[in-house]
């Protein structure tokens, strides 16, 4: 996997204005609150058109202002877990893993359910309604549910920043699992860089916008 990203974008005060390139394995972003983290995240997977630039996964251009190229976040193939699982609650664990998988044709379905749900111990859980699970375990269905989508890159947006240490260490393990056995490449948004120290193969440091060399 290659990405490649170079954009501006005036968010609030803040220009953002950032150029980079990733390869496979974990990208690690790291830097303070407000330093433009999730707008470039936004950026890659879809959700914010930038001012200007590009950005090119495995060479085919994602968005690319000087021709006026835009693909859509469906068609990306970008998975995406935020801060907060944002899990539906009127659905099972089982629905809410389940519920990108429904969408993928049968021909773009790279990762099963069954293989998914082991690597991530979820049986457990899977009749369960989010409202009966902990904070680590929602965040371990949103993840199960971004990998049913088969995705070509896997961004993870401070997952672990609304629960607690030691939940944290239980979470972490599952990360390090996906990252080694399914080889997905992910980009992951943090502000402790504790949690990335010893995982990420590159670690990208921002402040107020821009890369930090």
């Amino acid at each position: 996997m290659s990405l490649h990203v170079a954009v501006t974008h005036h968010v609030g005060r803040i220009v953002l204005d950032v150029a980079f390139d990733s390869g496979g394995g974990l990208t690690a972003i790291v830097g303070p609150s407000g330093a433009g983290k999730t707008t470039l995240l936004h950026i890659i997977a879809g959700l914010l058109r930038p001012d200007r630039g590009v950005v090119r996964l495995d060479n085919e251009p994602l968005v690319d202002t000087t021709t006026r190229t835009w693909q859509p976040p469906h068609r990306r193939r970008i998975g995406y877990v935020t801060q907060e699982a944002r899990l539906f609650p009127h659905l099972s664990v089982r629905q809410n893993v389940r519920y990108g998988y429904w969408f993928l044709k049968p021909v773009d379905r790279r990762l099963g359910f069954e293989p998914v749900v082991e690597l991530l111990d979820l049986e457990p859980l899977l009749v369960r309604r989010p409202s009966r699970l902990s904070g680590g375990e929602q965040q371990r269905v949103a993840l199960a549910r971004a990998l049913l989508t088969s995705p070509r890159l896997l961004l993870l947006d401070e997952p672990l920043s609304a629960v607690d240490v030691e939940r944290r260490k239980e979470i972490l393990p599952y990360l390090d699992r996906v990252r080694t056995e399914l080889r997905i490449p992910m980009i992951y948004v943090t502000h402790a860089i504790a949690e990335v120290t010893d995982r990420a193969e590159r670690i990208v440091a921002m402040n107020e916008g821009t890369l930090l060399r």
